[in-house]
């Protein structure tokens, strides 16, 4: 996300059942055009909300990263959007072998990642990629990187009643996690894929977030939400 350039509700909120923060489920094809929104860290920098603030209705700011990253532009990225009635979030980037999940689940709510039922606020994202720094899956078996997602999706969820979003792409997920399954039933699917299509994630029938280009006209990565507008509320509300 913000490493595929430096950088996942509801299988029942999309199909129209809130069943209990539960997410799921076919590709969408061609670009969004439904609801706008996009993801921002400190490569942006600060923004002017009241300019962007009206062509988005959500949007996701890069926190944290590891257990040793803070964004200084986070504050002017997270509140911003909100101070202009625009949905937000935020999101961690993980680096998974060098701490638990539940270690920098705790590290992402300690500095911004929280959620609240304010129907504005969207449950933190956890971002699964390729590993910047060095091996892709960074050093970590199948079977160890779906125990630290469970590991972090699980710390999140006792500490704020919500699961997290998981961004991630296809290829890295197969790589990584194997296809990992399980976590449909949970945590709402960010799917990066840039091209015609969103893609598919096994595991899920269809995309929540759909992260479909790296620049466009507005700052940051490009997104949409695979829903209404009341389904996104829904989503902020828990």
């Amino acid at each position: 996300m913000a490493k595929y350039r430096s950088l996942t509700v509801l299988a029942a909120l999309l199909a129209g059942t809130l069943a209990a923060g539960i997410a799921g489920a076919a590709s969408a094809s061609a670009a969004p055009g439904a609801l706008p929104g996009i993801d921002v860290n400190s490569h942006n920098g600060p923004l002017n909300w009241a300019k962007v603030a009206k062509h988005v209705r959500f949007v996701y700011a890069k926190a944290t990263e590891g257990t040793y990253y803070t964004n200084p532009d986070f504050t002017n990225q997270y509140n911003g959007p909100y101070r202009h009635g625009v949905i937000r979030g935020a999101y961690h980037f993980a680096i998974p072998g060098k701490s638990s999940g539940a270690t920098q689940a705790v590290y992402f709510l300690k500095h911004g990642g929280g959620w609240s039922r304010d129907g504005r606020t969207l449950p933190g994202a956890v971002d699964l990629e390729p590993n910047p720094y060095g091996r892709e899956c960074y050093g970590l078996s199948k079977r160890q990187m779906t125990s630290w997602t469970w590991d972090f999706v699980n710390a999140y969820h006792r500490y704020t009643g919500v699961y997290p979003v998981i961004y991630t792409s296809a290829t890295w997920w197969k790589a990584c996690t194997g296809n990992a399954q399980g976590f449909s039933a949970y945590d709402p699917l960010w799917i990066a894929s840039y091209g015609r299509s969103s893609g598919s994630v096994t595991g899920y029938r269809t995309f929540t977030f759909w992260q479909y280009s790296k620049q466009g006209s507005l700052p940051g990565d490009q997104d949409v939400f695979n829903g209404t507008y009341a389904r996104l509320r829904s989503l902020a509300d828990g």
